[in-house]
């Protein structure tokens, strides 16, 4: 699988998205280069801007998480999904082929409630993590 987030602005966005009228005020931090480091290496693992990781982190009170994270763990569902649909697309070749020679293996039946279940998991979840 690639590591690359699905596609469009939502899941790639480094910068925060503009807001109207600007904004007025700016703070400016000084770090040690340890400091800097660490920064850096966060920044890059949930691909954001140190300024934007910086505004995340300090404003996500309420929440251990940051929007970035968030969006992350949407992606990462996103991508599981797509992996469930291909699963089932070859669950259902397997299933054609059972349907030629006139046996159908009871796993196949199985598997496929299994995948149905999985795939309203996380339809489940995006839906949470999309409304809270």
């Amino acid at each position: 699988m690639s590591d690359e987030l699905p596609g469009g602005r939502l899941f790639s966005r480094r910068r925060r998205a503009n807001v109207t009228g600007g904004r007025q005020h700016f703070h400016k931090v000084k770090v040690t280069p340890e400091e800097e480091a660490v920064l850096l290496r966060l920044s890059q693992a949930q691909r954001v801007t140190i300024p934007r990781l910086l505004v995340e982190s300090a404003l996500a009170v309420e929440t251990s998480e940051t929007p970035t994270e968030r969006r992350n763990a949407m992606a990462e569902l996103y991508t599981l999904h797509r992996l469930l649909a291909a699963i089932s697309n070859n669950v259902n070749q397997m299933a054609k082929a059972a349907n030629a020679t006139g046996t159908l293996p009871a796993e196949l039946t199985a598997t496929l409630r299994a995948v149905c279940s999985t795939a309203e998991r996380i339809d489940d979840a995006i839906d949470g993590l999309a409304s809270s």
